[in-house]
């Protein structure tokens, strides 16, 4: 796999696996399995093979049986207590978690999205260039996951990151600062969201 265009530049990952899959019916998305392994395995595998180190999971709803279910070595596991807040929160976790490790940028990535693959990891990796890089993939020109952020921006990230938008008004307010990655032919955006999504990973 190809690194970033920026070899010397540490870009971590973070993965958001905290949901409780409420519409699901209560079963958590980072134990649901596609081609025989748990969604949060996939998308920590992703990170890693696209050139993210270090890779931090972000654990809330079934934290413990996460632990000891999925096989998760090398990875730093990040327990959100306040996950039922919200994406925003364990996002704020995510970018927390990073203090003191030297990471120039974070790449973020949804657990429930197991069509996105290392390939698109190593392409939204492959934008970075500051630690002012704003970068996100994008799919028939519509901006999506996975999405990049500078070191600099992570203190006004995570104070704009609440209930359950994310980054989502961060990135409305700088939408022209945005670096927009194509990944449509080498990734699937579905998110795993209700019951009916789950065909997605037969």
């Amino acid at each position: 796999m190809e690194r970033t265009t920026e070899d010397s530049a540490q870009v971590a990952g973070i993965v958001l696996a905290a949901g409780g899959g409420r519409r699901l019916g209560g079963r958590p998305k980072a134990l649901l399995t596609h081609r025989g392994r748990p969604l949060v395995e996939r998308a920590a595998h992703a990170l890693r093979e696209g050139g993210c180190a270090p890779v931090h999971i972000v654990l809330g709803a079934a934290a413990g049986t996460v632990r000891a279910r999925a096989r998760l070595d090398g990875c730093v596991l990040v327990d959100n207590p306040g996950w039922e807040e919200g994406m925003g929160s364990s996002l704020r976790a995510g970018l927390a978690s990073l203090a003191g490790t030297g990471a120039e940028a974070a790449l973020v990535a949804l657990v429930d999205q197991p069509g996105i693959g290392a390939e698109a990891v190593a392409r939204v990796v492959a934008a970075y260039r500051s630690p002012s890089t704003l970068a996100a993939a994008a799919y028939g020109g519509e901006r999506g996951h996975p999405v990049l952020f500078g070191a600099d921006r992570w203190a006004d990230i995570a104070a704009s990151a609440v209930g359950d938008r994310g980054a989502r008004a961060y990135l409305r307010a700088h939408r022209s600062a945005i670096t927009l990655v194509d990944c449509s032919d080498i990734a699937r955006t579905d998110d795993i969201d209700t019951p009916g999504d789950l065909t997605l990973l037969e």
